[in-house]
């Protein structure tokens, strides 16, 4: 039967379920400008009623309510909607780092604008002032006009390289610190499933502490791919790239290690199982691409214009005489990378030579650009991993041969020289996540089967694999026509750091060649050919591969800076409306609105107040019956 005082313990539970429904809602509204908070609400149920189905159920006319207990506070959350946002907060971070890093590369190239002097500037003044000096060879102040525009453009380089390589070391500090930011976020979504995981064991609903995971999550999924899976309710899992990131209270952890064929650069590993691990997207596959790829190709494009540069002033420098006779001088310094003479290198470090690093072949014979040799073959030339094959024919002239060379994709690129000899050289090799496959600058292989190379052009000695040049082994400097001698020693990586004016040429500015002697004497004291010569270097199509001149080099790497920056933007705009959007929606479900949070404190206050007068009422009643009755 009920108790007498049942309608006290009704009244009771209507005043602690409406209580701790005004306290949740006291909750929503002082966490309302938390970051990831997501409003809670409190689930009312009606407790048990008196009489359950048995047989000793009383007669009773139906089932006798005991009140309203509040059967747990839920969180406001749309599942669905957050794995939306996980899977694309990766390429929001993406576009948000690439774009950041990008605009500091664009700062680097400084075209003329408001006095600044860019190194394009620069190098137009070193050939205005070998255009003077072609016009006044006899005076030697337009010598040391050259020699301080000269010194000035390196400077101009040098700067350009460093202000590059600092950019690069400053995203490899940015990794550094994003992998430690990945361990330690997986360390705290760890110890939160811990406490998640019991506190639900104990029937109750941690929401405050999954808010905290979830917020976790949010920020991790900027930083790296991740999904997040839990069909083991006790076990939160988060994957990323198909490995086990976090697996309930376990979370696995990044080791950085320095690679020193690269740089010395940071690379992630497993901590456990020491595997590499390789990020592309994300902030931190971001920072990858923009250090490995991105500002190295930028620094291999600078060091090839360089490499050109040094290369094609000293090649006429070399052939001319200064004003005081002196002739055969470099006017920049020259730094092999062995110091060889036939190249030779201990690449295995056994302590033998085992491979030939060579930038540059000449040719013996003269040829004309517009000629048809009428010879057929298969030019076989290295390219990273592979060997392309450059077929010509009868019909081809000379310069269609070499333009084909040039868009092959291989890792060698032709031109004929001022004296019309074909020239081969080496190029920047292929960057595979941020490793070099093979050393800048070294030919590795050129083959011909037919007879353009070795009979025509006066390359190799021989056609056919037996007379190919191979890098691969010592003195392969053998394999070339005219007594292995017309070729240039790979040099020290990255000219674009290092090159400087011949210091012999600093002593006495004298020594800077600007004519060209005849029959082995010097030249005339007013003859400015060879500056000449130099100063159209400017305009002549002398670069290799796919940049025509050094203007082109200007005009296409400030060009495609500048389109990888706006397609950055772009994406960035596109990635952000798109977040937005979800984080609005999901705001809209979540967020703590303060006009539906009044309403319901309003709603619950009036609840409160007439479960506390029915408990008055009862009491009352309960007065009337024992103190108001009896003899």
């Amino acid at each position: 039967m009920t108790s007498t005082f049942m309608g006290l313990e009704i009244g009771k539970r209507g005043v602690m379920a409406h209580s701790t429904a005004l306290n949740t809602i006291g909750h929503n509204i002082n966490n309302m400008n938390t970051p990831g908070y997501s409003r809670q609400r409190a689930e009312f149920t009606a407790f048990e009623p008196i009489y359950l189905p048995a047989l000793n159920r009383a007669e009773t006319p139906g089932q006798i309510g005991q009140g309203v207990i509040v059967e747990r506070i839920e969180r406001i959350r749309d599942q669905l909607l957050d794995r939306r946002i996980i899977m694309k907060a990766n390429e929001e971070g993406y576009w948000e780092i690439r774009e950041k890093y990008l605009k500091d590369i664009e700062a680097l190239y400084l075209e003329p604008n408001l006095g600044l002097v860019s190194t394009r500037n620069k190098m137009d003044s070193f050939w205005d002032a070998w255009q003077e000096l072609s016009q006044n060879a006899a005076d030697n102040e337009f010598r040391l006009g050259v020699l301080q525009t000269g010194q000035t453009f390196i400077d101009g380089i040098n700067e350009h390289f460093r202000s590059l390589s600092t950019l690069q070391l400053i995203v490899n500090e940015d990794i550094e610190m994003t992998v430690s930011n990945i361990n330690e976020l997986t360390r705290q979504i760890a110890s939160l499933n811990g406490d998640i995981q019991r506190i639900k064991g104990q029937g109750d609903n941690p929401n405050d502490l999954m808010d905290r995971r979830d917020l976790l999550v949010d920020k991790l999924s900027k930083i790296i791919d991740v999904t997040v899976t839990q069909q083991d309710p006790d076990e939160f899992m988060i994957h990323t790239s198909g490995h086990i990131l976090v697996q309930g209270q376990i979370p696995r952890q990044f080791d950085l290690r320095k690679d020193t064929d690269a740089e010395n650069f940071a690379f992630v590993y497993w901590r456990d199982t020491g595997q590499l691990m390789n990020f592309n997207k994300g902030e931190l596959g971001a920072l990858f691409e923009l250090r490995d790829i991105t500002i190295e190709k930028e620094i291999q494009n600078l060091d090839n214009m360089t490499m050109n540069f040094v290369d094609l002033v000293n090649e006429i420098h070399r052939d001319a005489y200064g004003a005081n006779g002196r002739t055969g001088l470099n006017f920049f310094s020259e730094y092999p990378f062995v110091t060889n003479v036939n190249g030779n290198y201990d690449r295995s470090g056994n302590g033998f030579f085992d491979s030939t690093y060579v930038y540059r072949i000449n040719g013996q014979n003269s040829l004309e650009s517009r000629a048809q040799p009428g010879l057929e073959g298969v030019i076989r030339l290295s390219a990273s991993d592979r060997i392309v094959e450059v077929p010509y024919y009868s019909t081809d002239t000379v310069n269609d041969i070499i333009s084909r060379i040039n868009n092959s994709g291989a890792e060698v690129v032709a031109r004929l020289n001022r004296d019309g000899q074909l020239q081969l050289k080496g190029t920047p090799t292929e960057l595979v996540d941020g490793i070099r496959v093979n050393p800048d600058f070294v030919i590795r292989h050129v083959e011909d089967s037919g007879h353009f190379l070795a009979g025509y052009a006066g390359l190799l000695l021989q056609s056919g694999p037996e007379g190919a040049f191979s890098w691969d082994r010592a003195d392969a400097v053998e394999s070339l026509r005219g007594g292995a001698t017309d070729y240039a020693v790979a040099p020290v990586a990255n000219p674009s750091g290092w090159i400087r004016i011949n210091p012999d040429l600093v002593k006495d500015p004298s020594s800077v060649a600007a004519g060209f002697g005849e029959n082995g004497r010097a030249a005339n004291p007013g003859n400015g050919d060879a500056a000449a010569a130099i100063a159209l270097i400017r305009n002549n199509s002398v670069m290799v591969g796919r940049f025509a001149t050094f203007d082109d080099y200007f005009a296409n790497t400030v060009g495609n800076i500048a389109l990888m920056g706006q397609q950055a933007e772009i994406a960035l705009k596109t990635e952000n409306n798109s977040m937005n959007y979800l984080r609005q929606k999901r705001e809209s479900i979540s967020g703590v609105s303060l006009d539906e949070e009044l309403s319901n404190m309003i709603r619950f206050q009036k609840g409160y107040e007439a479960a506390a007068r029915y408990i008055t009422t009862v009491n009352s009643m309960l007065d009337t019956l024992i103190n108001r009755m009896g003899v």
